[in-house]
């Protein structure tokens, strides 16, 4: 007997939709997409893809169809972790984007052509975007426009403009638009210069103006059949305008931390060190780095080929993570955004098509390094609330305490009043034995910070 579950975010796909099976991901295909299938297996654009790793490899099977109207069944192959575009960092948007054209060009050397270009169809595998939806692909057709160029600018190329022209901070309208940014809003927020570039006004402004122009209308207007020369221009226009965005990782708070804080070169390295201890002792299969910054300790599991993602509230800190990852060409450590005060949420139909962060949990370890301090004095967050959190999340944490002598707290002080007279390392120690098992403690050298090993204690 099969325990069958669908996978909520792939409903919308009447070609068909992912399923877990005992614990396993199959994709079923539905007859109705069969014949593009074959063209994709057949005409070599599954093989070049998957060579350059621009698409998610699968296995075909023999298991039984989980609803009526199926062909296949495959198994594709898993993410470690399933991101979303309104978590990543510039550069990550931005990779997506370009990865999301090298498949389509690659689609149209081979007959075929790109049916949605939805950035849920974008994961990563380290720091390398990867398509993950083998069922976005149908015969191209001579004359015909590219069905996806509207979701294209309003997944990709909108949210890219934003950060770059106006505040990197807008990406997060992708929280509240799970289609995308409305190409009218992104007209509206963008500043009056960028009409004068070609592409940002070909394909935002005048865009908008067109949906706006045909919005009300009983019948879509007539369009003129574009050659594949000028189909391939598009593509190419794309191409040229998302890859000229830029935004430079500067004038945040966190970016520069390792360079403005009272650790020295001793300690840090001792720091790595106990971290490098405690993971060895727990030996987890999965890490999640919480307020990661750059990414220095998150490299002490990565570097051990333990699958990790880098979390922190800061754009530049995060953008600056992605990019060394990508130099590196990193395969085990994911950077990426969040606000762990308003973490990701369940979003989308029913509340289920995207997964909340606790949704996608819980890792093995959670490391949580100079992080306490800013969510009980820097977010009021008291101690039981905080360890409610981890041990929701993880079954052994990495902690360390940060006291108020320390200068990092002390600059948390600086302008409001001390009303945490319970921030002490007694009731730190207290209240997290509540729901985990000190396993280990040690002071980090040349500070007064602490570093624990903790278990989750079993109900």
């Amino acid at each position: 007997m099969h325990t069958d579950a669908s996978v909520p975010g792939s409903f919308r796909d009447p070609s068909g939709f992912l399923f877990h099976r005992d614990g396993r991901l199959y994709r079923q295909i539905n007859q109705s997409y069969r014949a593009d299938y074959k063209q994709l297996m057949e005409s070599g654009l599954y093989d070049s893809l998957t060579r350059e790793g621009l698409l998610i490899p699968h296995e075909e099977t023999s298991e039984p169809q989980m609803s009526s109207g199926g062909s296949l069944v495959i198994r594709p192959e898993t993410i470690p972790f399933i991101s979303y575009a309104y978590e990543w960092s510039f550069s990550q948007l931005q990779d997506a984007a370009l990865a999301t054209l090298t498949v389509q060009k690659r689609a149209v050397e081979h007959g075929m052509s790109l049916k949605d270009a939805s950035a849920y169809n974008i994961q990563f595998r380290g720091c390398r975007p990867v398509m993950i939806d083998t069922l976005s692909f149908e015969r191209y057709r001579e004359g015909e426009p590219w069905v996806a160029y509207r979701q294209f600018c309003q997944h990709l190329l909108a949210p890219l403009a934003l950060m770059s022209h106006t505040d990197v901070r807008l990406s997060q309208l992708l929280r509240v638009n799970i289609d995308g940014i409305p190409l009218d809003l992104a007209s509206h927020l963008l500043p009056s210069k960028t009409h004068l570039n070609l592409g940002l006004a070909t394909h935002i402004h005048l865009h908008a103006q067109a949906q706006h122009k045909y919005a009300d209308k009983q019948a879509k207007p007539a369009g003129r059949k574009m050659s594949q020369m000028a189909f391939l221009g598009l593509i190419d226009n794309l191409e040229s305008t998302s890859r000229k965005l830029s935004w430079k990782p500067e004038g945040t708070e966190w970016g520069d931390y390792y360079s403005a804080n009272n650790y020295t070169d001793a300690s840090l390295e001792h720091k790595a060190q106990l971290v490098a201890d405690y993971l060895e002792r727990v030996r987890p299969q999965t890490v999640w780095d919480l307020g990661a910054n750059t990414g220095r300790f998150s490299r002490v599991a990565a570097e051990r080929g333990i699958p990790m993602v880098a979390f922190d509230i800061d754009p530049a800190a995060v953008e600056l993570n992605y990019l060394d990852c990508r130099k590196r060409e990193e395969k085990s450590m994911l950077p990426l955004l969040s606000d762990l005060t308003n973490p990701s949420p369940a979003i989308g139909w029913q509340n289920r098509e995207r997964q909340s962060l606790i949704e996608r949990g819980p890792c093995d370890t959670a490391m949580a390094l100079a992080l306490i301090h800013h969510l009980a004095i820097g977010n009021n967050l008291p101690f039981d609330h905080i360890v409610d959190f981890l041990a929701g999340i993880c079954r052994t944490l990495v902690i360390e305490f940060v006291p108020k002598t320390d200068s990092q707290v002390q600059r948390l002080l600086a302008t409001r009043e001390d009303i945490f007279p319970g921030y002490t390392r007694e009731a730190f120690e207290q209240v997290f034995s509540t729901r985990f098992a000190i396993l280990a403690s040690a002071p980090v050298r040349d500070s007064e910070r602490t570093v624990y090993l903790m278990e989750l204690r079993q109900p």
